[in-house]
């Protein structure tokens, strides 16, 4: 297959967004590292195979700093924060956060993340049917995020329309929202800093507060840029989690019933829905910081680069019978959460959240099914996450 024919608009169409596997198998078998016109009009390259992936996500000669790439004009606040760094940068904004996410103070939270998950099913006993996503998948990670944080958790609401603006910013459609919600978002923060700097509390909103006062760690625009992807990332990744998840047992109901049977399957089968239909379609961009030979193919220095994490973990070459929805599958070096120094730091608490929110379900309301087509389901548009606005379901 030629750099001509694959540059058609195969993707960000509507067709791919719904099911971009086909397209994702296609290109790992004749073009995998792959050049494109992306939507904002620039040229770059999207990597389909697993082994490639791994490559590009561990090279630091592919860059993550916007400003260094694209210069001033693009320094706003969403790219202050360790996501869009370079080392040494990276290591110190990674640093000021990653106490609160260690393995064991997540695990210390799972019986909190229960209770949150049981009064929320509790509130759906009287229901015969629920939208999944805007009644459990949604609330139980940004009630999570905004204890950890110490924002309010009635502002929930605010943070999940500015953060699907942001998200989906990628997408044409949405982008002339993204100023208006961008501003709102840090109208707020920068409001809720100043209630935080006259009454500082235990939370990490305060903790990142003092460290910006101490004039070495935090400049303002980091501040602002980590607690606004940590509100983000914090549930953006568990929302699709839970929803693709449940959305894979209710289309393998010979897997549910496994589960039900064998509730200590969770681990296995969170990892499998990780795998099998990830919450993050694309790695956030990348850059060559100087012209890379990358196997047969000529990547000039700026170009973009973004690696299809659900492509890679859908690898044949990888994954025996990949297409396969299988929940005893052995634990899989999937990607869904990336490799390298940019390895998502809420990894274990998306995990523990998923585990927790999916058994709780299943077990609740064991014959739930979906009331929807499953291929009319309206997938979210851009180009990081991948998850549905809406699944209808009866409970009973």
């Amino acid at each position: 297959m030629s750099t001509n024919e694959t540059s058609k608009p195969e993707f960000f169409t509507r067709e791919f967004t719904q099911n971009p596997y086909p397209v994702y198998e296609k290109l790992r078998q004749n073009d995998p590292i792959h050049r494109v016109l992306f939507p904002h009009g620039d040229f770059g390259w999207i990597i389909t195979q697993y082994e490639d992936a791994v490559e590009v996500l561990k090279d630091n000669r592919f860059s993550k700093d916007v400003i260094k790439r694209y210069g001033p004009d693009q320094d706003n606040i969403f790219v202050h924060n360790m996501l869009f760094s370079d080392p040494p940068d990276h290591r110190r904004l990674r640093g000021l956060v990653q106490k609160a996410f260690t393995p064991r103070l997540i695990e210390g939270m799972r019986s909190h993340i229960q209770d949150i998950a049981d009064d929320l099913l509790d509130n759906l006993k009287s229901q015969d049917k629920m939208n999944l996503i805007d009644e459990f998948a949604f609330p139980l990670p940004i009630i999570v995020i905004s204890e950890i944080l110490g924002v309010p958790l009635e502002d929930q609401d605010k943070f999940r329309l500015w953060s699907n603006s942001i998200i989906d910013a990628t997408s044409e459609e949405n982008s002339e929202v993204f100023e208006k919600h961008a501003k709102e978002f840090i109208d707020y923060l920068n409001a809720w800093f100043a209630k935080v700097r006259e009454q500082p509390g235990d939370d990490l909103i305060s903790q990142l507060v003092v460290a910006e006062e101490s004039g070495e760690q935090l400049t303002e625009k980091e501040l602002l840029g980590v607690v606004a992807l940590l509100i983000i990332a914090g549930h953006e990744t568990t929302v699709n989690l839970i929803g693709n998840g449940v959305l894979a047992l209710l289309e393998h109901p010979e897997q549910r019933e496994l589960l039900i049977k064998q509730p200590e399957l969770i681990h296995k089968a969170v990892e499998e829905m990780l795998r099998y239909n990830g919450p993050v379609e694309f790695s956030t961009s990348r850059w060559a910081s100087e012209d890379i030979e990358f196997h047969g193919h000529h990547i000039a220095e700026g170009e973009l680069v973004i690696v299809a994490l659900d492509s890679a973990n859908r690898d044949e070459a990888k994954f025996k019978d990949a297409d396969v929805f299988d929940i005893t599958r052995e634990k899989s070096a999937h990607l869904a959460f990336g490799k390298g120094i940019h390895l998502c730091l809420g990894a274990p608490l998306a995990r523990l959240e998923g585990e927790i929110a999916i058994n709780t379900l299943i077990r609740r309301f064991p014959d739930m099914q979906l009331q929807a087509d499953v291929n009319e389901l309206e997938w979210r548009p851009g180009m990081i996450v991948r998850g549905v606005k809406e699944i209808p379901v009866q409970l009973k």
